[in-house]
């Protein structure tokens, strides 16, 4: 038998990384997987103003008198998902007036945090015989990949299949087209001839586990608030409509993967069959510093997943 714990999309949030970490020997997983959306959306600047430091936090303003009120402020930002940077009100008045500015500023912070967490990763995992497979998706940016195959017990879901005990990992983070425009998305067609290259490697169906970010479309695992032109939510969040992608049903529906994991829309955490196959979303709720995670047993004789529980903690 072989337990997995799968999260997804934790954006960044350090108490949902620390926790994952540790989530190996709380439930005793032979293999932890982060599905995607590793890092986070955003910096939030603390100001240096003569002897205090302002940011703002939550939509409220804070104004920091000691290094100790600093450093608690950055630890609540970090487990928010954000990643907060230090700096002078000069240098912040220069971010305001130069987008590339930022930009470059939060390619490296966004940097520095995931090589930390894989460094911490490393650390924490030492000599405890779990395996900690870590994807890539819509939301990351192309940089972090090298950073992600860097670490010595990291291992980088993304480019070849994986084995576990038995079964086979295809994993693939990109998604279909979203209202945001991120990093690693596609149009249906487009996706469609990628998913094809990599269903290609598939030996036995019976034996395959997918890890595709996008989740299939009208599954019930891709339901999110439906937005108006401006990107609005409408109904206060209780008008649903399903955004996952045509070509991850196609081919979940062909192939009949013993197992299928997905994320990458937030509010659906669920599970469901598509013919033979356990298609899971686990949700995520990173900006409550709640880590929703899939915890799944496999039978390697048998080819079957043995059972399974939808978890928060």
């Amino acid at each position: 038998m072989t337990k997995i714990f799968y999260v997804t999309d934790i954006h960044g949030s350090e108490i949902c990384w620390r926790k994952f970490l540790n989530a190996g020997p709380h439930y005793g997983a032979d293999v932890v997987i982060v599905g995607g959306d590793i890092t986070g959306k955003a910096m939030v600047p603390i100001v240096q103003r003569g002897t205090r430091w302002d940011t703002t936090m939550f939509d409220q303003h804070v104004s920091l008198e000691t290094e100790d009120e600093v450093r608690d402020i950055e630890t609540k930002i970090l487990n928010r998902g954000y990643y907060p940077i230090r700096v002078s009100e000069e240098e912040y008045r220069h971010m305001q007036d130069d987008e590339d500015a930022v930009d470059k500023r939060f390619k490296e912070v966004m940097l520095e945090g995931t090589e930390r967490w894989i460094a911490m990763a490393d650390d924490r995992l030492a000599g405890k015989g779990i395996r900690a497979i870590v994807s890539p998706a819509n939301d990351d940016m192309f940089e972090i990949d090298p950073v992600l195959k860097s670490g010595h017990l990291v291992e980088f879901g993304g480019d070849d299949p994986l084995e576990l005990d038995g079964f086979e990992m295809l994993s693939y983070g990109w998604t279909n087209p979203t209202p945001w425009n991120t990093f690693r998305e596609l149009p249906e067609d487009e996706l469609g001839r990628r998913l094809e290259k990599i269903l290609a490697k598939v030996t036995d169906p019976a034996r395959t586990i997918f890890n595709f970010h996008a989740p299939p479309y009208g599954s019930g695992l891709d339901e999110a608030p439906a937005l108006d032109e401006n990107l609005n939510i409408k109904a206060g969040g209780r008008a649903l409509r399903p955004v996952g992608s045509t070509s991850v049903r196609s081919a979940i529906e062909r192939v009949q993967p013993v197992l299928s994991l997905h994320g990458h829309i937030h509010e659906a955490k669920g599970a469901t069959r598509m013919g033979s196959s356990l298609v899971l979303n686990p949700g995520s709720s990173y900006e409550e510093g709640v880590l929703q995670a899939a915890l799944i047993t496999l039978d390697a004789k048998k080819h079957v997943v043995k059972n399974y529980q939808l978890v928060n903690g």
